[in-house]
């Protein structure tokens, strides 16, 4: 059984035998907020999942919304979140895997724990609520699985290390994926954003460093400064949640949506750049010495 507070159904969940339903992880902030609304505004049955139900205060007051607890790193509410929102709605039609954060800094002073849970919550979590939702997708021989990845999940910056690379890890699993999941009549998606203004610096930023390893410390300063910068021009939330949502309901074969007018020029660079010019350029961009 559920904790107390672990689901928080409204009261206005109407019949869903005529809408679809869209499963969401990390929907307490930023993209994931901003998804559950765009899609409950276009008429989808929507559970929309987090860490801590409880503190909620808008979505619950939506019609059709179901707000259950889902921690990707706690098996028993993955599977406690998919039960309860197929008892209530009958189906889930897209899985919406967006929960993540940012473990940047620097490697030598990054800790084991902090190295382990970016990969658990950006892809190991992403995995098994992925594999817990397949056979209900099996039975029904349809459904979309979304995964949000990011423009560093093509390309790296530097402090990225295990960000990028467990993004980087999300592309192979999703490519890998989409051929296994075809003839069974799943769709698999990659939506790329680019810099989301939300609370990406605030609480789903980590970042490691060690002052007293003074070696890396212009480095940072210059990467610290950069960001700042990058963040200003940074598309807001609604506006990559309007592309999750187009590749959520494309029928297409395409896989990657890049996401955001960085994204998509930053990509475009990359994809016509060999690797030596591409990092000089990147090192010039954060004023660093090669």
């Amino acid at each position: 059984m559920p904790r107390p507070l672990e689901f928080e159904r409204h009261a206005t969940i109407r019949s869903p035998s005529m809408s679809k339903t869209v499963l969401i992880t990390g929907a307490s902030s930023g993209l994931g907020r901003a998804s559950a609304k765009l899609f409950q505004s276009q008429g989808w049955n929507v559970v929309a999942t987090m860490r801590s139900p409880h503190a909620e205060t808008e979505l619950n007051t939506l019609d059709n919304v179901l707000v259950a607890r889902l921690d990707v790193e706690e098996l028993s509410s993955i599977t406690s979140a998919i039960t309860a929102g197929i008892d209530t709605f009958g189906q889930i039609d897209v899985l919406l895997n967006n929960a993540g954060y940012g473990a940047y800094g620097v490697l030598e002073a990054t800790s084991s724990d902090e190295i382990r849970r970016q990969f658990d919550v950006n892809l190991f979590g992403m995995i098994e609520t992925t594999k817990a939702l397949l056979p209900h997708f099996r039975h029904h021989r349809s459904g979309t699985i979304v995964n949000i990845s990011s423009m560093g999940g093509r390309v790296a910056f530097p402090l990225g290390t295990l960000y990028h690379s467990s993004k980087y890890a999300v592309e192979g699993f999703s490519e890998a994926l989409a051929y296994e999941l075809a003839p069974i009549g799943v769709r698999v998606k990659i939506v790329e954003p680019g810099q989301i203004a939300t609370d990406f610096a605030g609480r789903s930023l980590a970042f490691s460093n060690d002052e007293t390893l003074a070696e890396y410390q212009p480095t940072v300063a210059q990467v610290m400064q950069v960001f700042s910068e990058l963040t200003a021009g940074a598309s807001p939330a609604d506006a990559i949640a309007a592309v999750v949502h187009a590749a959520a309901t494309d029928t297409t074969d395409r896989l990657r949506f890049e996401a955001g007018e960085d994204a998509q020029q930053l990509l475009a660079i990359r994809r016509k750049t060999d690797d030596a010019a591409f990092a000089a350029s990147i090192s010039e961009q954060f004023g660093l010495q090669a």
